[in-house]
């Protein structure tokens, strides 16, 4: 009995310190719980409050409206138009795949469209929203919205998309936006965090590229409150961004529709220049591409298309071209002669068809030669062994020196992309370049813009421009409408003697029966031009060519012909426009390229397509036909839209 009750108390006085064990560490866990709600409540409530706030509030980017880019009278060359998408958030919506595919019951969505908007996502960080579709309807972009509890992390938004309303007319001077890519941003050291939202659009090519900085603007930003399932529930703040600058271009919109659609069917380019500012007025280069195509996506095919073209749509070549010159030097070949003084463009050359130099021999392009020539008849009719004998007499460095004096060789900073600087060879050229000494060969050739001589359309318009005013004329494509005067250009230093050689042959060339472009002369008195004829060979019609019966160019394959080329002024007694055009493989300037020349002067002296009387009386019917099927091509004014910009 007695050991019963010491069990009993032994087990009471076990129990109680159990007790107090367990009750201790039941009160040391609440104090400590209690610190802590205390300690979080009050010393950090500021601190977890804004993490609640975080959770519940979102702060976006807001992209810049893109400035714009219209021509000279104001037109319309790229604006913003309004674009409704969808865009989606990774880290509301939860089961991708499962959203994507609720979405694509509601709008058009291709299996491509669903890829590439789950790379986008898996490349960017999971709060950053992705554009899945854009450009929707208004109905579309409804039955988004109305079936927003089934589509979590989905919003539906209305924003702005850049649109070339003149499409192909000013492609290659405009160029077109596309999305960032990773090889954009390595380009910057500290990327603009607007870059970083997916689909955000720059400029790839053209004034939208080289103007990027200014057209893009500043983003501004947004706050806005969220449910748990990542609804945005309301806007609580917002800070509108800065839009970006508009850009004012020297282009006269119905002059460079009018140039691309007058090269229509050719692979070539034309330049229109105001001689006194140096203002582009046209710049076209044929045949063009839709810009809108790259800004929505272009699909394989249409890309493909563009790459295979033979006539190479996507080069600008009126800047990136780079052609042989052919007898548009010439003018070059006679300046330095006489800057030498080794002429005085008086006395006359004997001109029999061709000129031995050196144990090879040099032909005119007139096989029976042009007899005694001096150097105003030598331009008018082109006589190459005229120029082969200046060349002979003044050298390479006189030529060179006066062909960057006119313009040649230079790369001109102008605020589009693949700008060429052309080729003016010389002498330690050749020797770095083709580790071979300079020979009297390759100055013969040089004298009638062959061999190694390579120019740009733009370049030729700009020499041109300083043979019509003696100065140092400057290529200008951006403009300031507010800006006061321009300061006058340079003088050349040209001697008003050597020049009024160098244009009397310019406008006996057009003007003159026997001169080259006698047949596209003009008969208009205030708008009579001057101008010079080019033919560049591209290949030799080879001997056996000529065993199998090809003698003439267009017997060849269109890739094998002479490129035609046509540089002019006008009007002849007070110059205004300065004009070049290049026609790839279009055989003789005279024939081709000159009659096109023409048509595009008219039309910048008179401000539209020119009026039939300035054309020789024969060939009006011709032109007049001409005219009706070009005019169905031609934009009509309700399509140059002005812009308040």
């Amino acid at each position: 009995m007695k050991r019963s009750e010491r069990e009993q108390d032994l087990s009471r006085r076990v129990i109680s310190r159990r007790g107090l064990l367990l009750g201790g560490l039941q009160v040391g866990v609440a104090g400590t719980l209690f610190w802590r709600l205390r300690d979080m409540q009050l010393n950090q409530s500021e601190q977890y409050h804004l993490l609640a706030e975080e959770n519940r509030i979102n702060l976006r980017l807001l992209p810049p409206t893109r400035g714009l880019i219209v021509d000279r009278n104001g037109v319309m060359l790229a604006g913003n138009e309004q674009n409704y998408r969808v865009v989606i958030k990774r880290d509301d919506a939860g089961d991708i795949d499962l959203v994507l595919a609720r979405l694509a019951r509601l709008i058009p969505l291709s299996e491509e469209d669903i890829e590439r908007a789950r790379r986008d996502m898996l490349r960017n960080r999971p709060f950053v929203p992705v554009t899945v579709a854009e450009r929707l309807s208004w109905e579309e972009i409804s039955r988004v919205a109305s079936n927003a509890p089934a589509l979590p992390g989905v919003t539906p938004e209305m924003g702005l998309s850049r649109n070339y309303p003149l499409r192909e007319d000013t492609a290659h001077v405009v160029g077109y936006v596309g999305p960032v890519s990773e090889r954009d941003l390595e380009a910057l050291e500290a990327p603009d965090p607007v870059l970083m939202i997916p689909r955000f659009q720059i400029g790839k090519s053209g004034v939208e590229r080289m103007a990027e900085d200014r057209l893009r603007g500043r983003a501004g930003s947004q706050r806005v409150e969220v449910n748990s399932v990542g609804r945005v529930m309301r806007e609580l703040d917002r800070v509108e961004g800065t839009p970006g600058g508009n850009v004012h271009l020297t282009l006269d919109a119905r002059l460079q529709n009018y140039a691309l659609e007058r090269l229509h069917g050719h692979s070539a380019a034309a330049v229109v220049m105001d001689i006194e500012s140096g203002d582009i007025l046209a710049l076209a280069s044929g045949p063009s591409f839709d810009p809108n195509l790259f800004v929505r996506g272009i699909s394989t095919t249409d890309f493909r298309g563009l790459l295979d073209n033979e006539y190479r749509p996507l080069v600008n070549k009126t800047v990136q071209g780079m052609y042989p010159p052919g007898s548009t030097f010439k003018m070059v070949t006679a300046l330095a002669a006489l800057d030498a003084g080794v002429t005085d463009g008086q006395e006359r050359v004997f001109c029999p068809g061709h000129m031995d130099v050196s144990g090879n021999r040099f032909h005119c392009w007139k096989r029976g030669g042009h007899g005694r020539v001096n150097l105003v008849s030598a331009l008018s009719e082109s006589c190459d062994v005229y120029m082969y004998e200046m060349a002979q007499r003044c050298g390479i460095d006189k030529i060179n020196e006066m062909s960057t004096r006119l313009g040649l060789g230079i790369r001109y900073d102008l605020p589009i992309t693949s700008v060429a600087s052309g080729l003016n060879p010389t002498r330690e050229w050749k020797r770095n370049n083709r580790n071979s000494e300079w020979r009297i060969g390759d100055t013969v050739n040089a004298s009638i813009g062959q061999g190694f001589v390579l120019t740009t359309p733009l370049q030729l318009a700009v020499m041109t421009a300083r043979l019509a005013s003696n100065k140092a004329i400057l290529p200008r494509l951006m403009r300031d409408p507010a800006e006061s005067a321009l300061p006058e250009a340079a003088s050349l230093d040209l001697r008003p003697e050597w020049l009024r050689l160098i244009r009397r042959g310019m406008s006996e060339t057009v003007n003159d029966r026997r001169g080259t472009a006698y047949s596209s002369r003009v008969v208009a008195d205030d708008q009579v031009m001057a101008g010079k004829t080019g033919t560049s060979q591209v290949f030799s019609i080879t001997r056996a060519e000529r065993d199998a019966g090809v003698r003439r160019q267009e017997d060849l394959p269109w890739n094998r012909r002479n490129h035609a080329l046509f540089v002019n002024y006008a009007p002849v007694e007070a110059p205004r426009i300065a004009v070049s055009i290049v026609v790839e493989h279009g055989g003789g300037g005279s024939s081709t390229a000159a009659p096109i020349g023409r048509d595009i002067m008219l039309a910048a002296l008179n401000g539209g397509v020119p009026p039939l009387s300035a054309y020789p009386a024969p060939q009006r019917n011709r032109i007049h036909s001409e005219q009706q099927e070009m005019q169905e091509r031609l934009r009509k004014p309700e399509d140059m839209r002005i812009s308040r910009a």
